[in-house]
């Protein structure tokens, strides 16, 4: 396979996504552990946006192709790689890589997709519902009957966040900054709605919830949400720590877990893939389960060919994308 071409989209210097230029270039060959999958479908993230204009803390050789997650067809194993097989249908994380025809992977962070599933909606399944998943069961545990409260809910994690609140039982309340975001998280499970944009997040989770507050917030904004959010917890409140879409990271005054006796927790989900990727695989046998059930719709709010991929990462920063934007490549058969 050495000396293969492929056409993949290249950040050749770092900058804004106009400047990524689709080319020709070697295909990759799997290593010990690896293997070579042609790609179908790329879900597009946030990390994406970031790393190629070197802001991310994973900073990968020039040149290189963005995206982190994708959905295709084994067509070659590396050595050690028993558990999968050429031709197995997979949803694997990279980190980069994926706007291409063909990604090499670790065979440890890829799993199997079900009959159940397509490969363009594996193709953004990993990422956003891995991530929620994680967050809810091992890091807030969340229990069946609590009040969850999901900002960003109509985005790729926090419309995830709904859906699996709602698996696990939860009360699940989201907010986000427009009446049609708050449709689509309506549409998804969620239970009440609150409009940040209009409304006092505060006071209004505290009459939803009759004073009580909410047992956990998932908050992957930041900004200027974390502070009323935090004051809208519950007591034993669990707080987590998804990301900073917003922009701005946050601080809280420590005296508000003190008194509240709530914690907050960061979810480190690339890395807890990493440390336990057996773990992670149970969990995304759950997440295929569940979709299998029809609990879970990830919502494809979006479509680009290889050739935009640019496109698609501009769609992202501008705010234009409710759930998950997916690239479709040619490499898989």
């Amino acid at each position: 396979m050495t000396g293969e071409m492929m056409k993949a989209l290249l950040c050749e210097r770092h900058g804004p996504p106009e400047d990524l230029i689709l080319t020709d270039t070697l295909r990759p060959v799997p290593g010990p552990g690896q293997l070579l999958i042609a790609i179908e479908a790329s879900g597009l993230n946030f990390p994406d946006a970031l790393i190629i204009q070197d802001k991310y803390q994973m900073k990968p050789a020039l040149p290189f192709s963005p995206g982190g997650e994708a959905a295709g067809t084994v067509a070659a194993v590396g050595e050690g790689v028993e558990r999968l097989r050429v031709g197995d249908r997979v949803a694997t994380l990279t980190n980069w890589g994926t706007f291409a025809d063909y990604v090499v992977a670790p065979a440890e962070h890829t799993t199997i997709v079900p009959d159940s599933m397509d490969l363009e909606t594996a193709g953004v399944f990993t990422l956003a519902y891995g991530t929620s998943h994680h967050a809810l069961k091992q890091r807030a545990m969340l229990k069946p009957g609590e009040t969850l409260l999901v900002l960003g809910a109509a985005g790729g994690v926090g419309l995830a966040a709904v859906e699996i609140g709602k698996a696990m039982g939860a009360h699940v309340i989201a907010a986000a900054s427009s009446t049609d975001k708050l449709e689509i998280a309506r549409r998804h499970g969620a239970d009440e709605l609150v409009n940040y944009g209009e409304v006092d997040l505060k006071a209004t989770v505290k009459a939803l919830t009759g004073g009580k507050g909410v047992d956990v917030v998932f908050d992957p904004v930041g900004d200027r949400l974390a502070d009323p959010a935090f004051r809208s917890i519950g007591w034993e409140g669990r707080y987590l720590v998804i990301g900073f879409a917003g922009g701005n990271i946050p601080t809280i005054p420590l005296n508000l877990p003190l008194v509240k006796g709530a914690s907050i927790v960061g979810v480190f989900w690339g890395d807890f893939v990493a440390r336990t990727p057996d773990l992670h695989r149970a969990n995304m046998d759950e997440l295929y389960h569940w979709h299998s059930e029809g609990k879970l719709a990830p919502l494809i709010s979006a479509r680009f060919p290889l050739e935009r991929g640019g496109e698609a990462i501009r769609w992202m920063m501008e705010r234009k994308a409710v759930g998950k934007v997916v690239v479709t490549v040619g490499g898989a058969g």
